[in-house]
C-alpha cells in the first residue's frame, strides 16, 4: 500500500512539474533583436500579447518560380509556427481571397464572430485582388526599390501566365484548433482587440505586393497602433532581376526589406525564436 502511494506521490510530483515547465514555457517572453537599418534593439514580447499573420501562403502560384519559394518555406516556417503557438503566440491564417475553402471551419468561425471592436482610424477600403488594400504611401515611403510593374516574375527563358491559381492555404501549414483565419482588416482588429493583443509579427509572401498591402499587411497594422514586426527570413518578393535596379532576386528582396525596416517596422529573425540558424531559399547567397 505505501508503495502505491509514493508511486501516486511520485506522479502528482512529476504532473505539478510537467505543468508549472509548460506555464513558464508559454509565458517565457519572446526575446527579439529588432533590426532597422544598421541598428538593432533587443525587445521582450510577451507572447499572450502577440499574434503571427501568415500571409497568402497559397497552395500554388501563377509564377513558378514564386510557387517553388512557397513549397521551399512551408514546412521551416510550419516549424516555427507550432514553436511560437505552444509559447502562447496568437496564429492568424491569412490566405487572401480564398477563406471562403474555410467557411464551415472553427478557424473562421471564430475570425467572423470575434466581437466588434472600433479602430482608431478608418481601415483602408481600397480593392485589389479580393481583398481591401493599403497602398504605397508616397508621402511617407516614396517609392519602392523595385520595380515589379511586370508583376515579378522571374521565371526564364519564358514568364508565366498570370492566372487565378490557388484555392487554399499550403498544406504544409497546420491550423490547429486555437487558431483564427481572416484575410479582413476589420475581422483582424476585433481578433487582436479581444485578445489585448499589442504586438504583430508579419511573414509570408509577397513583401512588396501583399505582406506590406493587404488589410492586415504591414501597414495597416503601423497605422493602427500596433507594434509592428517582419520575420525576415520567411517573406519572398514579386522581383524580375530583369527589372530596375537591376540585381539579383535575392537582392530584389534584401532591398525591400530595407526599405520596410526604413519606412514602416523593424524585422527580425527565426533565429531568434528557435535558436537555430534563419531559414535561406536554395540558391540564395
Amino acid at each position: 500500500m505505501n508503495a502505491v502511494r509514493c508511486t501516486l506521490a511520485l506522479m502528482a510530483v512529476t504532473l505539478t512539474g510537467s505543468l508549472y515547465l509548460l506555464a513558464v514555457e508559454r509565458d517565457e517572453v519572446l526575446k527579439l533583436n529588432l533590426r532597422k537599418g544598421d541598428k538593432e534593439k533587443a525587445a521582450a514580447w510577451q507572447p499572450r500579447k502577440t499574434a503571427l499573420f501568415l500571409c497568402d501562403m497559397w497552395d500554388d502560384h501563377w509564377c513558378k518560380s514564386a510557387a517553388g519559394r512557397v513549397e521551399e518555406m512551408a514546412g521551416p516556417l510550419n516549424d516555427v509556427v507550432k514553436l511560437l503557438r505552444k509559447r502562447g503566440v496568437f496564429i492568424v491564417h491569412a490566405p487572401s481571397s480564398v477563406t471562403a475553402f474555410y467557411k464551415d471551419t472553427p478557424q473562421r468561425k471564430r475570425a467572423m464572430d470575434a466581437p466588434f471592436a472600433k479602430t482608431p482610424i478608418a481601415l483602408s477600403t481600397s480593392p485589389r485582388w479580393g481583398t481591401a488594400w493599403c497602398w504605397t504611401d508616397g508621402k511617407r515611403e516614396g517609392v519602392l526599390p523595385i520595380d515589379d510593374s511586370d508583376m515579378g516574375c522571374d521565371c526564364t527563358p519564358d514568364k508565366c501566365e498570370i492566372r487565378e491559381a490557388w484555392k487554399r492555404q499550403h498544406k504544409g501549414i497546420e491550423v490547429a484548433a486555437e487558431d483564427a483565419i481572416t484575410d479582413n482588416g476589420q475581422e483582424a482588429w476585433n481578433l487582436l482587440q479581444a485578445r489585448k493583443i499589442d504586438n504583430v509579427i508579419l511573414c509570408g509572401v509577397h513583401l512588396n505586393m501583399c505582406v506590406l498591402g493587404r488589410p492586415f499587411g504591414i501597414r495597416q497594422m503601423v497605422k493602427l497602433g500596433k507594434n509592428v514586426a517582419l520575420m525576415r527570413d520567411f517573406t519572398d518578393t514579386m522581383y524580375n532581376p530583369e527589372r530596375p535596379p537591376g540585381v539579383s532576386h535575392f537582392e530584389g528582396t534584401k532591398l525591400v526589406i530595407g526599405h520596410v525596416e526604413k519606412y514602416w517596422c523593424p524585422t527580425f529573425t527565426s533565429a531568434d525564436l528557435t535558436g537555430k540558424e534563419p531559414f535561406r531559399f536554395k540558391g540564395a547567397p
